[in-house]
């Protein structure tokens, strides 16, 4: 949808500087820019695409604002990147859902189908599933029986959500992730290891997002929560009975383990590993491939492995980085005393 400058100032609340009137039709980079493209600079890395790019308007902080630039249209705002985000919302809108069940999906008996709901082809749904208002479902996704779908919520093609899952109000759950399957739990014994039965559930609080190909484990007897605006990434796996959080982020290929209690507002970078049966507190920072095997106090930034605080693992790197010339020096002693000798 396009827009003006002057409305695109409104919106994110910033403070125009140029010609108000000029449309913008697109969004796009500093580089690939032209006069009806919205661009941002967010960072001084890119402040020579800035200074050569023909952009329509350029949304920027305020130490940015006076910096020469062909791009004469300019939107001075606390946090471009924040900005651009709601720029976007408001270019692009979601298309409401027209409401249809595509003919080859499978609805079980007592399914329940709130107002505009899209289900799309070869979509099963079991016995008792629930649906809420303008839910949308892509091809192939299975809603084993007594699965409940909160109001906005997506599910995206091949999604598989077993029984016991409830998902909240505005979800996104990406193309091939799995919900509520039976977690990774076995006792030993003389004829090998014997699975535990998982009977708890799987539940979604609201505006939960899930990547592509995650998995979130059901409940062993407890439910496995993930909490309000928390955000999964692609290839992340959350074990049975783990709790996240409201509002936590979690990158690509992190893996939390059974029974894990993750605070408010955590962090975890890609690639990370968080033991079970431990606290991680609120606001706690976890850097890419590090590994969690104890708790953490709120508000505090840890990295490595075993994971330390932040501060301290660096610290450490360095001395063994300092190690590899001083045992360099030690082989030269060495070297020189049996020559003399």
């Amino acid at each position: 949808m396009p827009l003006t400058a002057q409305a695109v100032a409104e919106l994110v609340g910033g403070r125009l500087v140029g010609d108000g009137a000029r449309v913008l039709t697109a969004v796009g980079s500093l580089e690939g820019a032209d006069g009806e493209t919205l661009a941002f600079l967010a960072s001084p890395r890119y402040v020579d695409a800035f200074r050569a790019s023909r952009a329509g308007a350029v949304l920027l902080a305020p130490d940015a604002a006076e910096l020469p630039a062909a791009a004469a249209v300019r939107i001075v705002v606390a946090d471009p990147h924040a900005a651009m985000a709601r720029a976007l919302h408001a270019m692009f809108p979601a298309a409401p859902p027209a409401g249809q069940v595509h003919p080859t999906a499978q609805l079980g008996a007592g399914v329940r189908l709130g107002a505009a709901v899209v289900v799309g082809p070869h979509a099963s749904l079991g016995a008792g599933v629930v649906l809420g208002d303008r839910v949308r479902l892509g091809a192939g996704v299975v809603l084993e029986p007594g699965v409940a779908v909160g109001d906005d919520s997506l599910l995206g093609a091949n999604v598989v959500c077993v029984a016991g899952t409830r998902i909240g109000r505005r979800c996104v759950i990406k193309p091939g992730a799995v919900l509520g399957g039976p977690g990774f739990g076995y006792v030993a014994g003389a004829a090998g290891p014997r699975r535990i039965p998982h009977v708890g559930g799987c539940r979604l609080e609201d505006d939960v997002e899930i990547g592509a190909n995650s998995c979130v484990d059901r409940g062993s007897i407890d439910d496995t929560v993930i909490g309000a605006g928390s955000k999964l990434d692609n290839l992340v796996h959350v074990g049975h009975n783990a709790r996240l959080g409201a509002r936590c982020l979690v990158m690509g290929g992190s893996v939390i383990a059974g029974s894990a209690d993750i605070g408010d507002d955590v962090v975890i970078a890609g690639h990370a590993a968080v033991g079970g049966h431990f606290r991680v507190g609120h606001r706690v920072r976890i850097g890419a491939k590090s590994g969690v095997i104890g708790a953490v106090p709120d508000g505090t930034d840890v990295s490595g492995f075993p994971a330390r605080p932040h501060r301290e693992f660096l610290r450490s790197q360095a001395a063994l980085y300092r190690l590899t010339r001083i045992v360099g020096q030690l082989e030269e002693l060495v070297r020189r005393r049996d020559g003399d000798a």
